[in-house]
Parts: C-alpha cells; structure tokens; sequence
C-alpha cells in the first residue's frame, strides 16, 4: 500500500550491456481500467493490484495497493479480463540514485519501449535528469499507459 511516484519515458535507443541486468518477465490482465484492476505474473510471483486515480491532471502520483494472489486465482482472474494481455521483459538499470525499470513488450506491442522511473518523492521526480538514451517524457500522456494498451484496438 502507498502512493506511487513514477515518470515514464521513451527511448532513443536501447543501453548498451543489457544482458548484464536483472529483468522479470510480466504478464498482466486488466479486470477494469477505471479503476483500475490488474492482476499481474511477475516471473513465479502473483499480484492483483488496485490504483487508485492521481491527484489532480496529472499522472506522476497514485495510490497503489497490491494483494498476493495463488497461481490458480492469478489464471481464473486473467481469463476474466478484458481486452489485451500485455506481456513484457523489465529490465532493472541501476542509475544515479534510482532504479531504470525499462520495458520492452512482446507482441502485439512488440517495438515499443518504455522507461520508469519510482521516486521517493514529488520533488525528485520533477528534478530528476534523464540519461542521454531517454527521450521523450510521456508520464501525462495516456497512451503509454498499460491500461491504456490493454484497450487498444489492434
């Protein structure tokens, strides 16, 4: 439980080294976007989580709550969903002072990429400098969100 303070980027291009890092492999089903409901394999681990909707117009800060789930539930849960199933490896690039989680999504949104970034705080995300391989920051923009992609017509 806790409020979740994250920026989202795209990429340039891909960091050399990749192999060297950590990553999980993700696959998650969205049961509803507003709120929204996901319930989530994250390698042998299972999750739902609710997030709550961010203060104000922006999207940098949510109420985030997560609930362990059985792999059984997490199947019977996923089967229920609606919309697309998004799966994806996350990358953990430590940086500075933060954690890089860099996703790049399999099919059917194979290509795209995408960078987050948790903070502690409002005040560090809003002066956090981005490494020269980011690009442009898309936290406020809708499209980039998972949820968003579970909707999407393909």
């Amino acid at each position: 439980m806790g409020m979740e303070i994250e920026r989202k980027f795209t990429v340039k291009e891909l960091p050399e080294g990749l192999e060297k890092y950590a990553f999980h492999i993700i696959e998650q089903a969205y049961l509803t976007t507003e709120p929204t409901i996901r319930v989530r394999r994250e390698d042998e681990r299972y999750y739902m989580t609710y997030k709550g909707v961010g203060g104000g117009n922006t999207s940098l800060a949510h109420e985030e709550y997560n609930l362990a789930l059985t792999p059984e539930a997490y199947e019977t849960l996923s089967s229920k969903a609606d919309g697309n199933v998004i799966r994806k490896k996350r990358i953990l690039i430590p940086y500075m002072d933060h954690m890089i989680e860099l996703d790049i999504f399999d099919k059917p949104f194979e290509g795209l990429i995408i960078a987050e970034v948790e903070f502690e705080t409002t005040d560090a995300a809003n002066a956090f400098v981005p490494p020269g391989w980011f690009d442009e920051d898309v936290t406020d923009r809708r499209e980039y969100r998972n949820a968003y992609l579970s909707r999407k017509t393909l």
